[in-house]
Formats: structure tokens, sequence, C-alpha cells
């Protein structure tokens, strides 16, 4: 039973772009604080961005100004928005939805983001 299907992942040259979402399955994200991740072979994973469920935002400073995060008017989906990309941020990205009275935990399976130089 998955919970958040991540998708949007991909093979971009330096300077590119992407948008990465994260969908609920059988949820909604009304009441989720949502986090995004990245973990790069051989690195520690790493914070990139989070929204809460009443729309404040955070971002790593590595990547603030270029990504933006996001959900759609019906909290179906969450989306990070990866803009001048660089091959720095070539990774593995994750989206995790913590239910901000039970801190209940969903995890997408990820999806892989590579950036040429």
């Amino acid at each position: 039973q998955v919970q958040l299907v991540e998708s949007g992942g991909g093979l971009v040259q330096a300077g590119g772009s992407l948008r990465l979402s994260c969908a609920g399955s059988g949820i909604t994200l009304r009441s989720y604080n949502i986090n995004w991740f990245r973990q790069a072979p051989g690195k520690q994973r790493e914070f990139v961005a989070r929204i809460s469920s009443v729309g404040g935002t955070g971002y790593a400073d590595s990547v603030k100004g270029r990504f933006t995060v996001s959900t759609d008017s019906a909290e179906i989906a969450a989306y990070l928005q990866m803009n001048n990309l660089k091959p720095e941020d070539t990774a593995a990205y994750y989206c995790s939805a913590t239910h901000r009275v039970t801190l209940q935990e969903f995890w997408g399976q990820g999806t892989q983001v590579t950036v040429s130089s």
C-alpha cells in the first residue's frame, strides 16, 4: 500500500529545470507537514525543503532561491520546482509527510535527478 508516489526526476543539463511531484494515495495532505530530502551515493541524506500544513515554507541554504515547494489547492499533491540545476543537485529525491498531531510518517519511493555539467 503506497501512500506517497513521487515522479518527475530525470536527466537534465546544468541550468535546466525539473518539477518533482509527491502525490498521496488514500490520504490527503491537509493535516501533514511535507518535507523533501535528497541523498547522493556515498553522502548523507540532507534536508532540501519543507511546507507546513498551514503553508509555511523553508529551504536549505544550498537550494534557496532556486527551488520552490508548494501544494495544490486540494492538498492532494506536493511539488518541488527546481530551477537552475547544478551537478551538485544530483541525488535521489524523497518526500515525506508527517501528521501534525500524531507525527505518523509516510514516505515516497524516491525519484532520481541527474544533472550533467
